[in-house]
């Protein structure tokens, strides 16, 4: 049922990033490419879709998205500002206009007090604008998954209703 709304909601992002002209990329950790796959099940995808990169180790982060490794050892991998980074990464060296990051603790395993299982940063924009989310997702991994992705797909599509 999960999938059947996201793909509804990736089509509406895609009718939306076609009627502005506009092209997105992606930055995915926690979610591991549902986000990009989403985007890319519906037909006319070519248009708007950028590239997509699963950064899901630190290490990628600094290498692909050139995040300042001094960001990661500071926040952490799943923050706010791994987040922003994330997107902010796409816009401005991979030629988006809209950029989304999402990183986060899917589970069953390594959550903490401070960064509990089910923790998902997304960070969404473009060059004079990125919005940095905090999500709290319950479930078991692949429902954390599902639902970051779903809300992702939820929060680009307001964001465009706005835009510029």
């Amino acid at each position: 049922m999960i999938w059947k709304d996201i793909n509804k909601e990736s089509k509406v992002l895609i009718d939306k990033l076609k009627l502005l002209s506009l092209k997105i990329s992606a930055a995915e950790s926690c979610t591991g490419g549902l986000l990009s796959s989403a985007i890319v099940n519906n037909s006319g995808a070519s248009e708007v879709f950028e590239r997509s990169f699963i950064t899901y180790s630190n290490e990628a982060k600094i290498n692909i998205l050139k995040i300042n490794d001094n960001i990661i050892e500071e926040f952490g991998a799943v923050s706010k500002q791994t987040a922003y980074h994330m997107a902010s990464s796409l816009i401005n060296n991979f030629n988006a206009d809209i950029g989304i990051g999402i990183t986060g603790i899917a589970g069953p395993d390594g959550g903490s007090q401070d960064k509990p299982v089910g923790l998902v940063w997304v960070g969404f924009g473009t060059k004079n604008k990125i919005i940095v989310k905090k999500f709290l997702f319950d479930g078991n991994r692949l429902n954390i998954r599902l639902k970051a992705t779903i809300e992702s797909l939820k929060e680009l599509n307001t964001f465009l209703q706005n835009y510029p």
